[in-house]
């Protein structure tokens, strides 16, 4: 006769398992799973049988449900590429040529109620600008 301790492993003081994790194949997990399509079945119930957590069994369901769960799931493992390993490639000898400093500016676009658009690309004189706009204003 087991006692509910041996069934479930040892636990802390607030019932939290502290042994090590369940393991089940494949086919086990299939036939949980299938155990829980018979009509009438209740997930928490088969979960309890096995003393497996019933999140567990639909998490087995979702995948049985999705293809992965099956007797090929376990063998076929991810598709690995031949990689060859080579020296590193040299650095450049060369610093890189700063870029131009309208290259990093941004772009200002004032579109007017007439329909008509002004867009200023680059480094804008903020004078030159603020007169644009007066003029615009007063029209």
């Amino acid at each position: 006769m087991d006692t509910s301790e041996e069934r479930t492993g040892a636990t802390d003081s607030l019932g939290r398992r502290t042994g090590p994790r369940q393991s089940h194949t494949v086919e086990e997990k299939l036939r949980i799973v299938q155990e829980t399509h018979v009509r009438g079945a209740s997930v928490a119930t088969v979960a309890r049988r096995y003393n497996i957590n019933a999140n567990q069994v639909f998490a087995w369901r979702q995948q049985y449900r999705r293809g992965l769960l099956g007797a090929n799931a376990e063998k076929t493992g991810p598709s690995l590429l031949p990689v060859k390993v080579s020296t590193p490639t040299v650095l450049p000898t060369e610093r890189a040529r700063a870029l131009p400093r309208d290259a990093d500016a941004g772009v200002i676009e004032i579109k007017l109620r007439s329909g008509h658009c002004i867009v200023l690309h680059g480094t804008v004189n903020p004078a030159a600008l603020r007169t644009l706009l007066d003029v615009l204003v007063r029209r």
